[in-house]
């Protein structure tokens, strides 16, 4: 199991004058570590994930200050953007960076984000597509046409030239299986969460994933699941309960006003899902963030001690999953945050191979010596 550390901060609960303080110190951390990745969402318009607009920029500025952990845009919403400065962004970041980007591209959902391409709302997946191919061409060094202001098609490559050969792809599922089954198709790899799915649902979208990945031709194991989890882990479970509780409801509680804000414009919220335009008490507020609260540390997320979370891990690990992207800033002060990534270390090296085989070694010494006895 690889591990990652994953951002999407609500800026209604920021405290640092540096809005940026805890981005550039954990993916320093992380970086020194040893965690396989570092990712940055799309999000406009609003206190959550607000302070992301382009992850390409905030990818650049890492490229910067680390050495070996992998860039990712987790995720980029394409069709938001002209696909040719999708390829021109990441290749400079890919340069920047010395061939460590990613993308994961998102459909999106929030109809006011498209004000940059209304018309593209409603066919915003196949767009998608289409953008994922054709930055695939340009990045392989292809050619492609555009037509300029007087009519004249232009032949258009890619400058700089991209460090790698390849692009690392993931396409983001907020767990519809045909999204599971398109990046199947498509070779792409898949991040998801389980805001709108549980363990079991997710297994059976990660089967899925694979089949369609061999119907295609695509090596079914060789596909990358990548799965987001509210992170924080410390010294003592109801601690870290205590700790969590109130920035958790209240990060929750910033998401369901963002959803909100997407119904009032008219459209779906995440997942393509509809919400009913009616108003919240209050009342109904407090019950339902607890009710999330409750669900999240106990079977939907990271919360707890190195010891405590081992069992998650092992279970994602055994329906597919094959790296976790922490989400770390939804809301604790950056001193805690960086005291919890001491713990969360532990946890991710106790998952390194070497890690694993020497603790079955030791279980087989222990076997051996028990038939001694």
């Amino acid at each position: 199991m690889e591990f990652g550390i994953f951002f999407f901060p609500s800026n209604d609960q920021q405290t640092d004058e540096d809005k940026y303080l805890l981005l550039k110190s954990a993916t320093q951390f992380a970086d020194e570590m040893g965690f396989r990745s570092v990712w940055t969402p799309e999000r406009h318009f609003h206190a959550f994930g607000g302070l992301f607009p382009n992850p390409s920029v905030i990818s650049a500025a890492l490229a910067m200050i680390t050495r070996k952990i992998q860039i990712r845009a987790g995720s980029l919403i394409s069709p938001l953007h002209h696909v040719v400065r999708i390829a021109e962004e990441w290749a400079v970041v890919d340069n920047l960076s010395h061939g460590r980007v990613a993308i994961s591209f998102g459909s999106g959902w929030n109809v006011d984000d498209f004000v940059f391409f209304p018309e593209r709302y409603a066919t915003r997946q196949a767009v998608m597509y289409e953008q994922i191919e054709t930055v695939r061409e340009l990045w392989r060094g292809e050619t492609i046409t555009l037509i300029n202001s007087f009519g004249k098609p232009v032949n258009i490559s890619l400058v700089p030239k991209p460090v790698q050969r390849e692009l690392d792809i993931w396409v983001t599922s907020s767990g519809n299986v045909e999204t599971f089954t398109s990046a199947g198709a498509r070779g792409a790899n898949v991040l998801t969460h389980l805001m709108g799915q549980d363990i079991q649902t997710l297994a059976g979208r990660i089967q899925a994933y694979r089949s369609s990945r061999e119907r295609n031709g695509f090596d079914p194991d060789s596909g990358k699941v990548s799965l987001m989890l509210h992170t924080f882990l410390g010294a003592d479970v109801e601690e870290v309960k205590r700790t969590v509780r109130e920035p958790l409801q209240g990060y929750l509680r910033s998401a369901i006003k963002l959803e909100r804000q997407a119904t009032l414009g008219g459209g779906v919220i995440s997942g393509g899902h509809q919400l009913a335009d009616e108003q919240i008490s209050e009342r109904d507020m407090a019950d339902l963030l607890e009710l999330a609260f409750e669900k999240y540390f106990y079977s939907g997320a990271l919360l707890g001690t190195p010891s405590s979370c081992r069992e998650m891990v092992w279970r994602l690990k055994g329906i597919g999953v094959d790296e976790i992207a922490c989400l770390i800033d939804f809301g604790l002060p950056t001193s805690v945050v960086m005291e919890g990534l001491d713990y969360l270390n532990v946890l991710r090296a106790s998952f390194e191979p070497e890690a694993l085989a020497r603790k079955q070694s030791e279980g087989v010494s222990q076997f051996m010596e028990s038939l001694d006895e």
